[in-house]
């Protein structure tokens, strides 16, 4: 399953390393990473999606607080919340295949940002389901070049993610699963 977290770091050099670093030493892929500013002047909120399951999830979180310049980590992945990536895709487009590639373009709300003689820089954003979608009805036309920025997300409301306790009732069997305390880094 993939989990997605929102890590807020310090705003220095070497962060990203470290933060990256942890996932690679415990030999999990990041399927997608975005770092940018945040509301906080010295902040910089990470965006990690990682396919582990909810154990390994635990895991990273409190792998994650070991490092110095880790502030908070949100594992936002059941929280109502928004998600959308950015592509650029330049297509091979002229004469009536540049009117078909533009009419597509608005049955997708997406815009041309960049013409040429031979093609169209069309952006888009989304969900990962909506872009890929609409490269799969440009290539006939010709992808010439493509990039994409990776999953951004945030919890919808005012209220910030909520830490879940793990329910803990009297005479009932604990699931140690969920302690991670004990792990090393």
């Amino acid at each position: 399953m993939l989990h997605t977290f929102a890590i807020y770091v310090d705003n220095k050099p070497g962060v990203l390393n470290r933060v990256s670093s942890l996932f690679r030493r415990r030999a999990f892929n990041i399927e997608s990473l975005t770092v940018g500013h945040t509301e906080t002047p010295g902040v910089s909120r990470m965006t990690v999606v990682v396919d582990t399951d909810d154990y390994g999830a635990r895991r990273l979180e409190a792998h994650l607080y070991k490092l110095v310049p880790v502030q908070r980590v949100d594992n936002i992945t059941i929280a109502p919340s928004i998600a959308r990536d950015l592509a650029l895709i330049k297509v091979g487009a002229t004469g009536d295949a540049r009117t078909q590639v533009m009419q597509l373009v608005d049955v997708y709300r997406a815009r041309i940002v960049d013409v040429s003689p031979e093609s169209l820089v069309i952006e888009t954003t989304g969900t990962e389901d909506k872009i890929d979608s609409l490269l799969e009805v440009l290539r006939p036309y010709g992808v010439i070049e493509m990039v994409r920025t990776g999953r951004v997300s945030m919890v919808r409301g005012t209220l910030p993610v909520r830490r879940r306790a793990p329910a803990r009732t009297s005479g009932a069997a604990v699931d140690t699963r969920a302690d991670v305390s004990n792990c090393s880094v």
